[in-house]
């Protein structure tokens, strides 16, 4: 009975610091991610443009958030040339992304991402930091969609693929 009073005391204290604290949403920008640019990829090319993959190309991106990215149209399977396809925006739970491939005749040789927008969530962009490089390899040297999510990114896997799948599709892949 003696310490019921602390008790109590003690958890009106705790319950009162966490309904006070507040806290306030950090924006993701494109310069978060490593390689990522802020304006989304062409849609389709037939000439050998660069993508928005993993690559440096000397100049910082842009620190803007980007947002949704969505194909324009279809690129035709061809045998031979460079093309690239930007997947649709996929919605993953924390935010939504989108992902950029390039094709060169029957390869993927880039895969990165071409928007990105998780709300500003600090765990999340951490997340989406730790996974997208590693999403963007896996999806690389299978040379297709079916790749292994990353553990604690699941649904950042998730989406990721998702949009790889739909761009793949849309360049005549499997």
């Amino acid at each position: 009975m003696r310490r019921a009073p602390i008790v109590i005391t003690a958890t009106v204290a705790g319950l009162v610091g966490v309904l006070a604290f507040h806290t306030t949403p950090a924006r993701l920008s494109a310069g978060t991610l490593p390689g990522v640019s802020g304006t989304p990829a062409p849609t389709a090319s037939g000439g050998s443009q660069r993508s928005q993959g993993t690559s440096g190309s000397g100049s910082p991106p842009p620190s803007s958030p980007t947002a949704h990215a969505r194909p324009k149209g279809t690129a035709p399977a061809q045998p031979g040339g460079t093309r690239t396809v930007t997947g649709p925006a996929v919605n993953y739970n924390y935010g939504v992304l989108s992902v950029s491939v390039t094709v060169s005749g029957s390869k993927i040789t880039k895969v990165g991402i071409a928007s990105i927008d998780d709300g500003g969530m600090q765990r999340s962009q951490f997340i989406d930091e730790q996974a997208i490089p590693i999403l963007e390899q896996e999806a690389l040297q299978a040379q297709s969609a079916n790749i292994q999510g990353v553990s604690g990114a699941s649904y950042t896997s998730a989406g990721f693929q998702q949009s790889l799948q739909a761009a793949l599709q849309t360049l005549g892949f499997k």
